[in-house]
């Protein structure tokens, strides 16, 4: 501690570097086609004791407290862009993937691991890396580590090729891995658990996941109603303190949640959703706010992992990490996808689709960190094994992830809108909202003037956004199609607005 104090702004010029060179670096993602964490994690590594040795990191307590706060922000801040009209027709396949699946995932991924360690003994032990062969607990706890999914970083593989997903494929997607880091983080816990007592019952991981899940999903939604009318209620005088306010909603979700045996990863999550789909005031500028928190915790996160990481063990457990990687890419995922869609309306293209994309993110390797912290038997090797496993997956299925998409007939131009030179914000002393209204081709004004659309009293059209420009309006500006008519008005009007620019065989179909 004193070494830090004395030595604080060294430390501070080495950590505002590596924030620096991990958010420049994310611009190498699309070069190259693999997701950002893969250079966050680069960074890290390269800082790290076995390349430059920057710095020298190997606190698994400090590296599990940083890692558990920054997954609250990134969960929150998820589940806050979540819209919940579009993932509302998938809550039911989504919910089962996020929690039977990755349990299906654990087990199969664990009775593999702990067949292999036992052929592997019996016939070529001089390859595993280990001197003993681990216990079945031991290796079903790699598999609870490595059972979680982030689809965000497929998204950001698509977004940077400007392509999107087909059908309900996308916003599924988006929920799963939102909602199955709880799940996880919970299969973690319980395993070090089981391993520590040696006697447990594995009976008791349903009633624990009952009270743990409920309970974080209370706590959520409780705070986050409860947050939504604090913003609505309170007048600071410093706009500034309702972000603060906002940083403190998060703390309190997940304190109060884990506090009360609640899944604090579970309750963030559903705080977010809450409050990202309601209307209270500083609304937008909250989101925006927790978006580069979010990506800040996703900087320190990765790159403290790679700095926690030692490439130089890896080769070590190659063998079974290779062979663990490619049985969770080729058969547990998608058996596991296939069991809990089974029956389901999805084609079988968007269930192949979705068994490929399961990559694994920086959850896992935080995760690894448990069993460090509780000193379990080669924790290390399994921090080691689990790290391969995670860059095995990004590499393997982040390169391929496009032509598989592409095979699949499953994707589709990316929408890209240009940034709105317009910054509107709910501050509570006006009553309306900015709403944007594509105009259609099949739209029966286009070519007419603004002043022409007969829109309702009290709506007006702040701006039209033309391709990636933007205009200004005026009541001869002519319509174009796929103009986006920027409007402001209160929620009443804007309701009767939709159907003025709405197609006519829209209202046909209505």
């Amino acid at each position: 501690m004193n070494d830090i104090v004395s030595n604080l702004p060294g430390y501070l010029t080495v950590l505002a570097i590596l924030i620096l060179a991990g958010a420049c670096s994310s611009k190498l993602s699309s070069r190259l086609n693999v997701p950002v964490l893969l250079v966050f994690l680069g960074v890290g590594m390269l800082a790290g004791t076995d390349f430059f040795g920057i710095v020298a990191f190997d606190n698994a307590t400090a590296a599990n407290t940083i890692g558990s706060i920054a997954m609250a922000f990134i969960l929150y801040s998820g589940g806050y862009d979540t819209s919940w009209k579009s993932i509302r027709n998938v809550l039911g396949y989504g919910s089962v993937l996020s929690s039977l699946g990755v349990l299906l995932t654990a087990l199969f991924v664990g009775l593999f691991t702990f067949g292999l360690f036992a052929l592997g003994f019996r016939y070529f032990p001089s390859c595993l890396g280990f001197t003993q062969q681990p216990s079945l607990e031991w290796c079903l706890l790699l598999g609870a580590i490595v059972s979680s999914t982030d689809a965000a970083a497929v998204f950001a593989i698509l977004r940077s090729r400007s392509v999107s997903l087909k059908g309900r494929l996308k916003p599924l997607l988006e929920y799963e891995s939102g909602s199955n880091d709880p799940m996880a983080a919970f299969l973690t816990i319980f395993m070090v658990g089981m391993i520590l007592s040696s006697g447990g019952s594995y009976w008791m991981i349903l009633p624990m996941f009952l009270i743990k899940m409920s309970l974080g999903v209370f706590y959520g939604f409780l705070i986050a109603k409860l947050a939504v009318w604090l913003f609505n209620q309170i007048d600071f005088e410093y706009d500034g303190l309702y972000y603060v306010l906002g940083i403190g909603v998060v703390m309190l979700t997940f304190g109060a949640s884990e506090f009360s045996y609640g899944n604090g990863f579970m309750a963030v999550y559903v705080a977010g959703v809450v409050m990202g789909n309601s209307k209270f005031i500083y609304q937008h500028g909250i989101g925006r706010f927790h978006d580069g928190i979010g990506w800040l915790m996703q900087v320190m996160l990765f790159g403290m992992l790679g700095l926690l990481s030692f490439p130089k063990q890896l080769p070590d457990v190659a063998i079974p990490g290779l062979a663990i990687a490619f049985f969770l890419m080729l058969i547990a995922r998608p058996a596991a996808v296939f069991l809990c869609m089974f029956r389901s309306k999805f084609t079988m293209k968007e269930r192949l689709f979705v068994s490929w994309v399961g990559l694994r993110g920086g959850a896992p390797i935080m995760l690894a960190t448990y069993p460090l912290m509780a000193h379990l038997p080669d924790a290390w090797k399994m921090f080691s094994i689990v790290f391969f496993i995670v860059l095995m997956s990004v590499l393997v299925q982040g390169k391929t992830l496009m032509p598989f998409a592409k095979k699949l007939k499953l994707d589709k131009p990316l929408k890209v809108s240009p940034r709105v030179p317009l910054e509107f914000e709910n501050t509570g002393t006006l009553n309306g909202d900015l709403c944007e209204f594509e105009v259609q081709p099949c739209a029966p004004y286009i070519g007419r003037k603004l002043s022409e659309l007969g829109l309702p009293k009290g709506a007006l059209v702040l701006l039209i956004r033309r391709g990636r420009e933007f205009v200004v309006p005026h009541g001869s500006t002519v319509i174009e199609a796929h103009d986006g008519l920027m409007i402001l008005a209160d929620s009443k009007t804007l309701a009767e607005t939709a159907p003025v620019l709405a197609c006519e065989t829209e209202e046909e179909d209505a």
